[in-house]
């Protein structure tokens, strides 16, 4: 990624992880077949995300693809197999996704979906599990699940928040191909850019976010996950009062105001 230089990799077997200061790549590795995921996918994924969000030195985590595709759902091998699964190794193989889907979406490190091609199925719900996503304009989208006679069940959860009620009903149902442009219409992504601006886009966020406070940015990722779609009630109101008093009086919360008061940079930030 331009601007984060000095980076290390090692390989996975499915996917690959580099590191970069205060940022974390995650690299959904299976081209051929369009990066759609399996068993082993969803184990790899959970055991990174799970780790990186364990590790003081990461600040930021990127989702990203190779290939041409972002995910094109499930691996149809992996979809022969489960056509002859009962239905309590079903309940076993969809707990794994969702297992899967939920470290992502509570990761205390914020995420970044880095999408340069096609989304289907099963990988929209990677993109919702992230905290902001970046999508290439040639990107396509589709929930698919109704032309095989499924449901989007498991992924709903995060798909729902992220597109909203009224337009899930309708690609849920129609099971329709939407555009990048629609997408960000709808709110699915944040950003619909170029091919060639993508990488630079993605950098400008993650800069961003590793820039910030980062108990503060765990604080309102959680914050957020709390309040969104609750009533506003006096319990909700308490728990916002008790949330601002608790991080003015943190080490972070107190370096952050003096450092802003004596005009210098706080000392969370890396590098010079």
């Amino acid at each position: 990624m331009p601007g984060l230089a000095n980076s290390r990799s090692c390989k996975m077997t499915l996917i690959s992880l580099q590191t970069a200061p205060g940022v974390a790549t995650v690299t959904l590795n299976r081209p051929e077949v369009r990066n759609a995921f399996n068993d082993e996918v969803i184990a790899e994924l959970t055991g990174v995300f799970l780790d990186l969000g364990a590790r003081d030195e990461v600040r930021c985590i990127v989702l990203a693809a190779s290939g041409t595709a972002f995910c094109a759902g499930a691996d149809l091998n992996w979809m022969k197999r489960m056509a002859l699964y009962t239905r309590e190794e079903n309940l076993a193989d969809a707990a794994a996704l969702a297992g899967m889907l939920r470290v992502i979406y509570a990761c205390p490190k914020p995420t970044i979906a880095r999408v340069q091609g096609d989304v289907y199925a099963g990988g929209t719900g990677l993109v919702a599990a992230c905290d902001i996503a970046v999508s290439v304009d040639s990107a396509q989208y589709c929930l698919s699940e109704t032309r095989l006679g499924l449901i989007p069940a498991t992924i709903s959860p995060y798909v729902i928040r992220a597109m909203g009620a009224r337009a899930a009903h309708r690609y849920f149902l129609t099971a329709e191909r939407f555009s990048a442009a629609e997408a960000h219409r709808i709110g699915f992504v944040h950003e619909v850019v170029m091919a060639d601006a993508l990488d630079g886009k993605v950098a400008e966020i993650a800069k961003a976010l590793v820039d910030a406070g980062p108990a503060a940015v765990k604080a309102c990722k959680q914050l957020v996950q709390d309040v969104a779609g609750n009533e506003i009630t006096p319990h909700l109101i308490a728990a916002t009062v008790k949330g601002i008093a608790d991080i003015r009086v943190s080490p972070e919360g107190r370096e952050g105001v003096q450092s802003f008061l004596q005009k210098r940079k706080p000392g969370w930030l890396i590098g010079p």
